[in-house]
């Protein structure tokens, strides 16, 4: 890898590129991307790591294996996984690295952004001056990781072609509130969302927790899978 691994950066890439290539993108692209961030994250940010066939299918709900392998390549061709060493068939795995430095364009994004900002300035009264412009893709204003997170989840949202009403938003929110209190737990219940393609959220299981400073930690299992 040519730089740190974040999963943020990676999603951003992601989500960049989908505005860019709306035309190319499914929700199938989508689910097998962000479960190998998530495994990724799991292993500890490793360079290159197995990525197992059968276990991403059952992890996303691909039921045939020539429409994995076909989204699969895709990402392949794309520059999002670098194919390290291929499997020889679904029970096996590939060995692959996600790409951290891809070409950042992301104008299509930002325009996006930028004018649905504008008219929701234009329907309150509100003059142009108010809006957040954005200098090299990134706000003034910082978002927090939460903001992030849940910026993320609406875009996820978008994609699968469920987006977040003003009502719905707010429930999510109010139910975030009522699943954790502290902000790496909501995070990471957004981004199990955000993996799985999943419209709600949903508690965490007891082996997935998070630490008060928001680290990442397991509880294994003798018995478990291997995921390496």
């Amino acid at each position: 890898m040519s730089k740190e691994l974040n999963s943020y950066e990676l999603s951003r890439n992601w989500f960049d590129f989908a505005f860019e290539n709306p035309e190319l993108i499914s929700p199938n692209h989508v689910a097998i991307y962000f479960f190998a961030i998530e495994h990724c994250n799991r292993l500890g940010w490793r360079s290159k790591f197995g990525f197992p066939t059968q276990m991403a299918m059952d992890a996303i709900g691909i039921k045939k294996h020539q429409t994995y392998i076909r989204y699969f390549n895709d990402l392949v061709e794309w520059g999002f996984f670098k194919l390290v060493q291929k499997s020889q068939n679904q029970y096996s795995s590939n060995i692959i690295s996600l790409v951290s430095d891809l070409p950042k364009n992301g104008k299509a994004l930002d325009k996006a952004i930028i004018n649905h900002r504008a008219k929701q300035t234009e329907t309150i009264g509100q003059s142009n001056s108010s809006i957040d412009k954005q200098v090299n893709h990134i706000t003034n204003k910082p978002l927090s990781d939460f903001d992030l997170a849940f910026k993320d989840f609406e875009k996820m949202r978008k994609l699968i072609k469920k987006p977040l009403t003003d009502r719905a938003r707010n429930m999510i929110l109010n139910k975030l509130d009522k699943l954790a209190t502290d902000k790496p737990t909501q995070i990471k219940i957004l981004e199990n969302s955000i993996v799985n393609n999943w419209q709600d959220i949903y508690p965490l299981k007891e082996n997935n927790k998070v630490d008060a400073e928001g680290k990442d930690y397991i509880i294994v299992k003798t018995g478990g899978i291997d995921y390496n």
